[in-house]
């Protein structure tokens, strides 16, 4: 009796201390509710982000022959204001790694929405072709980055979620095109007609967009997964990017429907206006465009995060593209409409080339160099391809020699999405012992 006395009060002291205290219990439904409303702040950082990353572009390209008249430019220095933000997003895309390491992505993130809001502010106002072109400069550059990170704090906090995720910003970053480039026209016009307003009214958005990701500017490792991943991929073999076909082929690709995209965004509402197409139709004809990004940039990594190969996808956007270019060699006023809708979705390749970047590497430190080479490279490659647009144009004097390089250009620019589609990862193509 004795003995099973003794025995009581230890099994109900050992009872007490396995049930935890309330204390306990609302200590970790706040931590839980915090980390809850730290993904919400996140997802809504992200998405405003990606609502900034094209409207210092699409608004200048709905306001292009405005901006020309005002400071004075020939039709090559046109061409050469459309080739600066791919050249912005070479020379300041490979940095954002790096940047990344040693201040937190969330804080680079930041950055780059200011640096999008100072730059639109200033640049209408400063007067001049090369004080427009720099400060122009200083808004793609934090364009540039936040372009690199985006699909790597989507692996590394929302690694379950990549498809989603990507479609979401993508749609974003679709919907913040198209809505640039459809009111910049009217809005410019409420202002009292005035393109330098029209074009500094942007950095409001910019400015909001800073806001959201002010919380993370102290995170240096982001989630306990990235820091997990980062222990994990220092004992992964060493990655060499260049190595590998499949981060060349979807450099290439990258480029190539960059250059699609950058040639739409700066020289469409012009080929329009050209054809007769008044300039609020021609500009609404561009948001059209853009706008086929909105749903189908969602739809698109869905549907190709569940597939083996993305080669099929890469083929309908292309037989779209070259659809569309033709009849807008051949009828751009009558069937405007029907053409910006399949130009709209050749452009969806973008979205289909981020997803490809998460697809295509194993491991968060794997998909910063993929995004890093892969954008700065292709951004590179789409360089001239804007300026030769101007170029062509004004030396023909009319746009069929480059729209019939724009049709060109789509043929690599398939097959090259194709091979970037195939089921593999540069970790198995590029790596050292």
């Amino acid at each position: 009796m004795g003995v099973m006395t003794g025995e009581e009060p230890r099994t109900r002291t050992s009872t007490t201390v396995r049930t935890p205290a309330a204390s306990e219990v609302r200590s970790v439904r706040r931590a839980g509710a915090a980390r809850a409303w730290r993904t919400r702040l996140l997802v809504v950082g992200i998405v405003l982000a990606a609502f900034n990353l094209r409207p210092a572009i699409t608004s200048l390209g709905a306001l292009l022959e405005e901006v020309r008249d005002g400071l004075g430019m020939s039709g090559s220095v046109a061409g050469l204001l459309t080739s600066v933000p791919p050249l912005c997003f070479a020379v300041f895309g490979v940095t954002a790694p790096r940047l990344a390491r040693r201040f937190g992505a969330g804080a680079v993130v930041c950055a780059g929405m200011a640096a999008i809001g100072a730059g639109l502010l200033i640049r209408p106002y400063v007067g001049g072709t090369a004080a427009f072109l720099a400060t122009s400069a200083l808004a793609l550059m934090g364009i540039a980055v936040s372009n690199v990170l985006m699909p790597v704090i989507v692996k590394r906090r929302f690694p379950d979620r990549v498809g989603s995720m990507t479609g979401l910003y993508s749609m974003a970053l679709a919907l913040g095109t198209a809505t640039a480039a459809a009111v910049t026209v009217p809005l410019t016009d409420a202002l009292g007609g005035n393109w330098r307003s029209g074009l500094a009214v942007w950095a409001v958005l910019a400015a909001a967009a800073v806001l959201p990701w002010l919380p993370f500017v102290r995170e240096r490792d982001g989630a306990r997964g990235a820091r997990n991943e980062r222990a994990a991929s220092a004992e992964a073999p060493v990655l060499r990017v260049t190595r590998s076909r499949t981060a060349w082929a979807l450099a290439v690709f990258f480029g190539l429907q960059a250059t699609a995209a950058y040639i739409t965004m700066g020289w469409m509402a012009q080929i329009f206006r050209d054809a007769g197409v008044p300039a609020g139709r021609a500009g609404l004809l561009l948001a059209v465009t853009m706008v086929m990004g909105v749903p189908l940039a969602f739809v698109i990594p869905r549907l190709a995060t569940r597939l083996p190969h993305q080669g099929p996808i890469v083929l309908a956007l292309g037989a779209s593209g070259l659809v569309g270019y033709a009849g807008l060699y051949l009828a751009p006023a009558a069937g405007a409409w029907a053409w910006a809708v399949l130009l709209g979705i050749a452009n969806c390749a973008f979205p289909l080339a981020l997803t490809m970047v998460g697809m295509r590497a194993r491991t968060g430190a794997g998909v910063a160099q993929l995004s890093a080479f892969a954008q700065s490279t292709g951004y590179l490659i789409s360089i001239p391809g804007p300026l030769l647009v101007g170029v062509l144009y004004q030396h023909s004097g009319g746009w069929g020699l480059p729209i019939a390089l724009m049709a060109g250009l789509m043929i690599p620019q398939t097959i090259m999405g194709v091979l970037a589609g195939r089921d593999r990862t540069v970790e198995d193509e590029a790596t050292t012992s």
